[in-house]
């Protein structure tokens, strides 16, 4: 019998979107990109802190921002239900110096994301990727030491990761991206979500 581990996305999924939060507490609509908008992550990465050198802001605002945030109604109470009978890592292309007070508010859940390049005056400069096509590298890692992998995400940065899996679904994707892949169960509630990682894994 192989272990499961469910593989779950972070923005979109279990808290809002940091980017889009952030666009609205600083003015800035341009900051609402995300990567439900353009797939190429790196080309939006360097886009948005072009952004921000612009406006003079660094990581201490975003960090203001997201200490803000809250996870989404019901997230904390989902994700505790699931670990209560799988291993669980949230797979995410956030960066660890946004992630920690969220995953303090979702009781310290294991995340893999990325990290942020801040020089001494608090500026981004560059951003770190954890290695290429994190979330499809990280499940098929998984898979190569004996795991099975359930994953869930928004996103097409999430589809890779979702389709390598042995089970995958959408949550509170676009209405593109459930009709370009028509395949994948979509869900919009926890509840729902919820008893499909049940049926995969139990």
């Amino acid at each position: 019998m192989s272990m499961n581990v469910a593989c779950l996305d972070l923005e979109g999924v279990l808290v809002p979107e940091i980017w889009i939060a952030f666009a609205e507490a600083s003015g800035i609509p341009e900051l609402k990109r995300t990567t439900r908008d353009e797939p190429d992550y790196d080309k939006l990465m360097k886009w948005r802190i072009g952004i921000l050198n612009e406006h003079g802001l660094g990581l201490k605002e975003i960090q203001e921002t997201i200490a803000k945030i809250d996870p989404l109604p019901g997230a904390k109470e989902f994700l505790d239900e699931l670990r209560s009978f799988t291993q669980v890592i949230i797979i995410s292309d956030t960066f660890e110096q946004f992630a920690k007070p969220l995953m303090e508010k979702l009781g310290m859940p294991t995340i893999f994301c990325n990290s942020l390049v801040v020089d001494e005056d608090g500026k981004i400069t560059d951003f770190k990727m954890r290695c290429e096509k994190s979330k499809l590298t990280t499940v098929r890692a998984l898979h190569s030491c004996g795991f099975d992998t359930v994953a869930t995400g928004d996103s097409f940065n999430d589809l890779a990761m979702i389709q390598d899996s042995k089970a995958g679904f959408l949550f509170r994707t676009t209405d593109q991206i459930k009709a370009d892949y028509p395949q994948l169960p979509a869900y919009e509630e926890y509840a729902d979500l919820l008893k499909a990682f049940k049926d995969a894994i139990l």
